[in-house]
């Protein structure tokens, strides 16, 4: 018998549901499903429940003991958008309409992309803000060039590679590092956002936060998927600021269809408007900022001087080929060169319907080998030497991909040998509140970002209507690994390593063919290098892209996204060797193609975003 757990994140799990999915013994070649709901109310009684089910070994390790930080609220198809001239895809209406606005005025695909972002920031706050940080890909159509804006969190100057160590040298557990002034990193979404709007915008910078500061005033009507989420919620509402916020006076989530103003984040929104980052990273703003983290709980170190400091980097974007296809994406700290590693192995065998079980075991077991790549490899450029044209280099992708078998499965990749690279462990990134944005102007260039502030609802510390990030708990907890250094280790002024991975897909002509990305922590290189996979290998339609069954491998048990995960493939994978794991694979793909002339969007069925052109 197998059986996965989905446990609420809290510290007291009995006062949550707990989900069990039980796949019995299978019988005439089918198995049977079970799914209990439980309610376990505190009381020495229902304390006795779950410790019985692990001693009757219901649980098997390698189980998903924890849910992802934004857990899957419902599966429902979203119509897809066919635009003459652009298209927009986000993870909300509102910020989708916002976006459309904007593209109708003329404005740039990344004029559409802020306004949409500053929606977001109020409406999904679980997932992104001003408070956190992320990375944009950006496609000038009449230079064809291609630039990564990285504006991704660093750490205060006072950072140390001890920070989440205890006393004793054991890290520190992630929910108290996570809910605490020690995960806020210096947060790079403002000035990522100017300074692409400063190269790239059409629109006045005030002119596209009305939307959102409109919104924040008038109030907007609370989903079910925001409800729910709040509603398993144990740390955000110990912040007086965010109980009062986003709960009634009994302590309960806003109710569906209540309307939730926010006027704190309208002031805020006003200020950067009016003023530009400097609104944000000095003055009034930063020292709330500084206070707030100061003084939580377990308080952090950083300062003012860490805001004033912040600065953007500019890269270029790192592009390979796929079945005569151009895939560009952000380089280090970001996920793109898993992504691509994937790829690249998958090229070396002839394309498949990636429905099929044989595709399936080839998509998780180059993810395995990439993923060993990526733990053992990548970490931020400026503090360590990170190997990434030796990582896609043709011969290295072959030599890689012939420990591929059809028969059997790796179950675990060691990383490969490079020469030019020293040896390192970097343990991957955890879990991501995050969100993404496609867009494509009426002249053709495109936008893609996507941006985070960790876990869901980030550290939980509510500044000026906005919540900080949690991003510094992406580093390595612990500093080194069998005596050596780990590359990923927490160090003053790094950004931690980043599985987000915007992508832009260009055709064998060398035109653009498509805008994508998605939120889902450390599995968001699945979903985007699938995605990818689906359009070229498969050829299927963007609605079927976004809503293909997830599958992958973080070089662990092959991983399926529960309850989409068909019998038959089931049997296939266990018959290869392959270890399963059932799965909330909540992705919130965003993907634009270009069809026939004509722009397609998709929103993923798995949260509650919308696609629309024109």
């Amino acid at each position: 018998m197998g059986i996965s757990k989905c446990v609420s994140s809290t510290r007291d799990p009995f006062s949550r549901d707990i989900e069990l999915h039980l796949q019995l013994p299978a019988w005439g070649h089918r198995h049977l499903e079970v799914f209990v709901s439980m309610r376990l109310l505190r009381g020495i009684t229902q304390r006795l429940i779950l410790p019985l089910i692990l001693v009757l070994g219901l649980i098997p390790v390698g189980a998903e003991a924890n849910p992802q930080p934004e857990a899957a609220s419902g599966f429902e198809p979203r119509p897809v958008a066919v635009g003459e001239r652009f298209m927009a895809v986000t993870a909300h209406p509102l910020a989708t309409r916002a976006a459309v606005d904007i593209l109708t005025r003329g404005g740039s695909a990344v004029d559409a992309a802020i306004a949409a972002q500053l929606v977001l920031n109020l409406v999904e706050p679980q997932s992104s803000g001003i408070g956190g940080g992320g990375f944009l890909l950006h496609y000038d159509r009449p230079s064809g060039r291609i630039t990564v804006y990285d504006g991704r969190e660093t750490a205060p100057a006072r950072a140390r590679p001890d920070r989440f160590l205890q006393a004793d040298g054991s890290p520190l557990p992630f929910r108290e590092a996570v809910t605490s002034g020690l995960a806020v990193g210096v947060p790079g979404l403002v000035a990522m956002l100017w300074q692409a709007h400063q190269a790239h915008g059409r629109l006045p910078w005030a002119t596209l936060f009305q939307p959102a500061i409109t919104l924040a005033e008038s109030g907007f009507a609370v989903t079910p998927r925001l409800n729910r989420l709040l509603g398993l919620e144990a740390d955000l509402p110990r912040n007086p600021a965010a109980r009062a916020l986003y709960y009634d006076a009994e302590g309960h989530p806003l109710a569906v269809g209540s309307r939730l103003a926010n006027p704190a984040l309208a002031a805020t929104l006003r200020r950067i408007a009016a003023d530009g980052p400097a609104a944000f990273y000095q003055g009034e703003l930063a020292q709330a900022m500084v206070e707030a983290v100061q003084t939580a709980q377990r308080p952090g170190d950083l300062s003012r001087e860490d805001l004033a400091g912040y600065r953007v980097q500019v890269r270029e974007a790192l592009c390979a080929p796929y079945r005569g296809h151009r895939v560009c994406v952000p380089p280090p700290p970001a996920g793109g060169p898993t992504v691509l590693q994937i790829l690249g192995l998958l090229e070396r065998f002839p394309p498949l319907d990636p429905r099929t079980p044989l595709a399936v075991h080839r998509f998780t077991e180059a993810a395995r080998l990439a993923y060993a790549d990526r733990a053992h490899f990548l970490a931020d450029p400026a503090y360590a030497a990170v190997p990434v044209e030796q990582l896609l280099a043709a011969d290295y992708l072959a030599a890689r991909a012939a420990l591929i078998r059809d028969e059997t499965s790796l179950r675990q990749a060691s990383p490969g040998t490079l020469s030019a690279s020293p040896a390192r462990a970097v343990p991957a990134d955890g879990r991501g509140g995050t969100t993404h944005i496609s867009m494509v102007d009426a002249e053709g260039n495109a936008a893609a970002l996507t941006s985070s502030i960790e876990d869901a609802f980030g550290s939980r510390i509510l500044v000026g209507g906005f919540l900080l990030n949690n991003q510094l708990t992406d580093f390595a907890f612990r500093p080194q690994v069998d005596g050596r250094p780990v590359a990923n280790r927490v160090e003053a002024g790094k950004r931690p390593l980043s599985a987000m991975s915007p992508a832009l897909v260009f055709d064998p002509e060398g035109r653009l063919y498509a805008i994508l990305g998605s939120p889902g922590g450390s599995r968001i290189i699945h979903y985007v290098a699938r995605a990818i996979v689906a359009l070229i290998d498969g050829g299927l339609p963007a609605g079927e892209v976004v809503a293909l069954p997830h599958v992958g491998s973080r070089n662990g048990p092959t991983e399926l996204e529960r309850g989409h995960a068909p019998p038959e493939l089931v049997d296939d994978l266990r018959a290869r060797g392959h270890e399963i794991m059932f799965s909330d694979m909540t992705s919130g793909l965003a993907l634009i193609v270009r069809q026939g002339g004509r722009w397609v969007g998709a929103a993923d069925p798995r949260r509650e975003g919308m696609a629309a052109g024109e």
